[in-house]
């Protein structure tokens, strides 16, 4: 009976492995758009991997794997967003010489603007715009209501121009 049961843990093993590692570039993808921070996506990817690894007997529909793992990542993501935001913010004043700003600078207004969102608002943008997902996919990503999804990516888009606003006022107040 026992071996039984050891060679159908072996068997769900051989076949979450694979399932696992043909979505660590994705998930890199998805996890560097929501933390905008390259190495800590991958930090990210490597914890979701290894919960995904130790979870991998809830995994019952291997057909569901990329919802399955997206979800565990998302978790993982939102876990680093709180743990930043309850660390003191500490960031360097970047004046653009005599008022140029290039893509660069437009792309970390962006991610300073990112930042200001609460952590379910950067996994609902990152989610729509970084992933492309549809309003059903990213409900079933996240186990969350469609409508909430909607109200979620409503209200972040708003704060995000707000703090889009507020980063080029602040820009313009150290010009």
């Amino acid at each position: 009976m026992l071996a039984v049961a050891v060679r159908g843990q072996a068997q769900i093993d051989e076949a979450v492995r694979p399932l696992i590692l043909a979505r660590v570039e994705s998930a890199h993808r998805l996890a560097t758009w929501i933390l905008q921070d390259p190495s800590a996506a991958e930090d990210a990817v490597q914890q979701a991997a290894l919960q995904a690894w130790e979870r991998r007997g809830s995994l019952r529909d291997p057909a569901v794997v990329d919802a399955w793992f997206n979800r565990i990542l998302v978790n993982v993501c939102k876990d680093e967003l709180r743990r930043r935001a309850r660390r003191p913010a500490v960031g360097a004043i970047d004046v653009a010489v005599g008022g140029h700003q290039d893509r660069s600078a437009n792309m970390d207004e962006l991610s300073r603007a990112i930042a200001r969102l609460t952590p379910d608002e950067q996994i609902v943008l990152a989610l729509r715009f970084g992933r492309d997902l549809t309003v059903p996919q990213i409900a079933a990503e996240t186990g969350i209501p469609e409508g909430t999804v909607k109200s979620r990516i409503h209200h972040a888009l708003a704060h995000l121009r707000s703090a889009l606003q507020a980063e080029r006022r602040a820009a313009e107040g150290y010009l």
